[in-house]
């Protein structure tokens, strides 16, 4: 079956996405729209009236409610009245240096909001296909060079990273333990350091660099020698989206899966720092990194193997088509239509997706 064949599955879908105010929500909110599904997103508000949920005003075309996760009596109601058949899970505390300041609140919302959606899942009869976003950072980081498999162990130094893969743990508990003899099905997924237009977060790369060379300041960077697996937002929605559609025909799919870039995109935060200034045409930079004192992770890259061979996934776009996508948002958003912008990437993406015969 071509991917647009799988994607069209999507049409007149009802589909819950929680955390659909933030960036890689809003991107998945507009693609499922222009698919055809019927949004319905649970979130807080959006953080800053720059993000690509305000700006694209996405919200004026779907269902949207504002609920904390953290509270189940807030999200079981909204559940039971819309009545979706699919969930995306991407609502999370998604910040590491946050989780350093507030652990209580990383925990409570990437853990607990979890489960609360794992409960709600559980106890709707209308949801039988459910997407858990987690991240790469769940997995526990020996700091070598090597690639981690959807089987390695769980862990995290950090708040957020452990916060992560006690989540993991309790998807493949709930799996397990409710869904194993049912007509619903749950999966896992773990993406890398994810790039793209609409992103404002703050302690991310590319949000720091492009607010420095908007405001003409030299752009302060933390560990320019730690390596990443960089990607486009698109990557890995698209990864999602083709597992959800996969698992509606067939439960084999209902495990954990990674989705990152080819090994050619997995490269120092300097050389993309430098790639992204040429691409924008400025920008100078300084490493900070003596002023930073709490840890994070220097190696990390995920093995995609298992997406590449069982679902027929792979990524699309190698590291200077990443970045460009990235820029080109940022340089347009202020003066055209950001649902239009976005959409236009969206269908590129798609065109370029369905041309590669290996993605069938």
């Amino acid at each position: 079956m071509e991917i647009d064949a799988y994607l069209k599955i999507f049409k007149g879908k009802k589909v819950l996405i929680t955390g659909h105010t933030g960036f890689k929500g809003s991107w998945l909110s507009i693609w499922l729209h222009h698919l055809g599904a019927q949004v319905v997103g649970i979130s807080l508000d959006p953080k800053t009236n720059q993000d690509n949920f305000v700006l694209s005003k996405i919200g004026d075309q779907i269902t949207d409610y504002r609920a904390d996760i953290r509270n189940l009596d807030e999200i079981q109601p909204i559940v039971e009245k819309e009545q979706p058949e699919i969930l995306f899970h991407l609502a999370a505390q998604p910040i590491v240096l946050d989780s350093y300041t507030d652990p209580v609140y990383t925990f409570k919302t990437n853990v607990m909001g979890t489960v609360n959606l794992l409960e709600a899942f559980r106890n709707s009869k209308s949801l039988k296909t459910g997407v858990f976003i987690t991240t790469d950072k769940c997995y526990e980081n020996v700091e070598k060079d090597y690639a981690y498999k959807e089987t390695d162990s769980m862990g995290g130094y950090d708040p957020y990273s452990a916060s992560k893969g006690a989540a993991e743990l309790v998807i493949s508990s709930y799996r397990r333990s409710f869904f194993q003899d049912t007509d619903k099905k749950i999966a896992s997924v773990r993406a890398g350091n994810v790039i793209g237009g609409g992103d404002w977060a703050p302690f991310r790369i590319v949000v720091d660099i492009i607010n420095a060379i908007q405001k003409n300041e030299i752009i302060e960077i933390r560990n320019p020698i730690a390596t990443r697996p960089w990607q486009h937002v698109l990557e890995p929605l698209g990864g999602y989206l083709l597992l959800a559609a996969k698992m509606m025909k067939e439960r084999k799919f209902d495990e954990a899966w990674n989705f990152g870039p080819e090994k050619e995109n997995i490269v120092t935060v300097r050389e993309l720092l430098d790639k992204t200034i040429a691409a924008y045409g400025q920008g100078e930079w300084k490493d900070v990194s003596e002023k930073e004192k709490l840890h994070e992770a220097k190696l990390l890259s995920l093995d995609i193997t298992k997406a590449k061979t069982q679902l027929n996934w792979h990524p699309v776009l190698n590291l200077d088509e990443t970045i460009e996508y990235t820029v080109d948002w940022y340089k347009r958003y202020k003066s055209e239509d950001v649902f239009d912008l976005c959409l236009e990437q969206i269908t590129d993406y798609m065109t370029l997706w369905k041309n590669d015969s290996s993605l069938i």
